[in-house]
């Protein structure tokens, strides 16, 4: 573990044989949408954890009326900075291990760190549900503060994001293949979220549903024959993920890019609440 390199999940196993090394960082991200928030992290988190609010951080940004997009990279260099987070760091992240909504924020958190060039850091597979859940691993209470690094030298890896104009073309060319990660009643139109002008979903995309992924009665992603079934109809070659906010889609881009080992794997951030903002930009809708 401490001679390769850290990505994808953990198992509660392996992180409990890092606790104490000196460059392994433990990001606890519960929020109060996810988990119970700073609370919950007072209350229970594994030893040395520090906690950041996925939701208040400021992980995501409001820009325009899409609230879930990349913010300014100053701020991010900042947010991962104040974190302890510094380059050569081992980085596991936490959720709270109970919903699929919940792994696609730890999921985001990932991505965020490897598009601002972090290259070490993995998910807690089950994240804090499956850590307690063994009465043997050692559980604190009440705060961590992190050690503080100057601000993160990021070196963007544009690769992993795509913008409104590169999933346009991609739609338009059918060059890379678009994963709508929502629901059935967002792709085919019959719901949309607040923020989005239209409803439907970006021509020519493929409906694969997150929650789909998800194993509720573990906690945890869906064994990896099960996920390669679910991803199946995706055809090899460039991907870009995408729902509502970039938050949902972020679970499908970590199956896809960190589970599957797929290439060209990108997570379009604005998604539809972006999408729609253009009516230029078209929206299809399926019965």
């Amino acid at each position: 573990m401490n001679d390769a390199t850290l990505s994808g999940l953990i198992s509660p196993e392996a992180l409990a044989e890092r606790l104490g090394d000196s460059n392994l960082v433990i990001l606890d991200i519960r929020s109060s949408v996810d988990g119970g928030g700073k609370a919950a992290y007072e209350a229970g988190h594994v030893p040395g954890a520090v906690h950041t609010n996925y939701v208040a951080d400021g992980w995501r940004a409001k820009v325009g009326n899409a609230p879930g997009m990349l913010p300014p990279l100053d701020h991010l260099a900042r947010l991962v900075g104040e974190l302890g987070i510094k380059p050569h760091d081992d980085v596991v992240i936490v959720p709270a291990g109970i919903s699929a909504t919940d792994f696609a924020a730890a999921a985001r958190v990932y991505w965020t760190l490897k598009l601002v060039g972090h290259g070490q850091q993995a998910i807690l597979d089950g994240g804090f549900k499956a850590w307690s859940a063994d009465p043997g691993r050692p559980v604190e209470t009440g705060s961590s503060a992190p050690n503080p690094a100057t601000p993160y030298p990021v070196v963007v890896q544009q690769r992993l994001r795509s913008t409104a104009d590169a999933t346009l073309v991609a739609s338009r060319s059918r060059l890379a293949t678009l994963v709508d990660a929502r629901s059935p009643s967002y792709f085919e139109g019959r719901e949309k979220a607040a923020e989005a002008t239209r409803a439907g979903h970006i021509p020519g995309a493929l409906s694969r549903d997150y929650a789909e992924a998800f194993d509720l009665a573990t906690g945890r992603l869906k064994p990896v024959r099960d996920l390669s079934a679910l991803f199946a109809a995706v055809p090899n070659g460039p991907a870009i993920s995408y729902c509502n906010t970039g938050h949902t889609a972020a679970l499908n881009w970590f199956v896809l890019s960190e589970v599957l080992g797929r290439d060209e794997v990108s997570l379009y951030d604005g998604s539809m609440t972006d999408w729609t903002q253009d009516p230029e930009r078209q929206v299809a809708t399926a019965g």
